[in-house]
């Protein structure tokens, strides 16, 4: 049974980086009250429909959608190593329920795990630990990316097979909204970058601190205007969670990623695991959505917002 959803960013910087005190205050206001909610609900398992940063998934091997049947945290930009609890049977039988309801996914027994899958678990097991988890990864780096149909498809597949679980499920979408990460592509980045991101092996501590060190660094630049990477759209931000919380997901449809790179930011293909999060909070039905918190913060990077939903009663027709 879900018990509800929450879509909530995740960023490099949140533990580094301090934005305006008061924004800072009310998103942690934010999560400390959902986290609330959640202790409430009392999950028994968190599905996390989550993107990676060429951390877990290369240009080697890029699958659209992969189930996580054995994972571990790399711990990166502050978020906690270590082993992913998860009930092999269960991720495998998520599996087995999306490929029979016309969904492919890929499976994997030794997926990795960056900040944007653990981060938002870590911030709302704040009241309830959220230790029982089932990662879902979405590719929302690499092109070719899934359509956002196949995305949606993907979530209602993934709800169908949790809501019949004699067990208290929580949804957990990470990503998004506006942002532009200096992320590498195969279509016009040189053989050199390319090849840097081609090979799934772990990378040595001397990259992942020269990533994360050039990541840090990004945020001078941009705060004070002055960064080549895309602006954060406040306008498009919030546009996009107004149609959320009025029950709309079919208009991303019509969306190409070009316009979505050029208007938010690479990262904002993210909003990926925001649909399928949704999708799979009634499928079939309505749901109630409520958006928590908003505000595009360009000490983190990212435009940060955070949507809540449960299902509705009344059924689409």
């Amino acid at each position: 049974m879900i018990v509800g959803t929450v879509c909530i960013s995740h960023s490099p910087l949140l533990d580094k980086a301090r934005a305006d005190t008061a924004v800072e205050k009310s998103f942690l206001g934010a999560v400390s009250e959902i986290a609330e909610k959640v202790a409430q609900w009392k999950p028994d398992l968190t599905i996390v429909f989550f993107p990676d940063h060429f951390n877990g998934f290369f240009f080697d091997l890029m699958p659209s959608f992969c189930v996580g049947v054995r994972a571990t945290s790399i711990g990166d930009f502050g978020s906690i190593p270590g082993v992913l609890d998860i009930q092999e049977d269960l991720a495998l039988e998520c599996a087995e329920a999306c490929i029979e309801g016309g969904v492919d996914v890929a499976t994997s027994w030794k997926m990795r795990v960056d900040h944007g899958a653990v981060q938002p678990v870590e911030l709302l097991s704040e009241a309830y630990l959220l230790s029982n988890v089932l990662p879902i990864f979405i590719n929302c780096a690499a092109h070719p990316r899934p359509s956002f149909a196949r995305t949606r498809a993907l979530g209602e597949a993934v709800g169908r097979w949790a809501d019949s679980l004699d067990q208290k499920v929580l949804i957990v979408a990470s990503g998004g909204l506006s942002h532009d990460p200096p992320l590498p592509t195969t279509v016009t980045d040189s053989s050199e970058i390319q090849n840097a991101f081609m090979d799934s092996k772990d990378l040595p501590y001397s990259a992942r601190l020269a990533r994360q060190t050039r990541t840090y660094k990004s945020r001078f630049g941009f705060t004070s205007g002055d960064s080549p990477l895309c602006p954060l759209n406040e306008a498009w931000d919030v546009d996009f969670m107004n149609s959320l919380v009025a029950g709309d997901i079919d208009f991303v449809d019509n969306w190409t990623d070009d316009q979505i790179t050029k208007a938010a930011g690479r990262g904002a293909h993210e909003v990926r695991c925001w649909i399928a999060g949704l999708a799979a909070t009634n499928p079939g039905g309505n749901y109630s959505a409520s958006t928590e918190f908003y505000h595009p913060i360009r000490e983190w990077l990212t435009g940060t917002g955070i949507l809540t939903a449960t299902k509705a009663t009344a059924s689409k027709k």
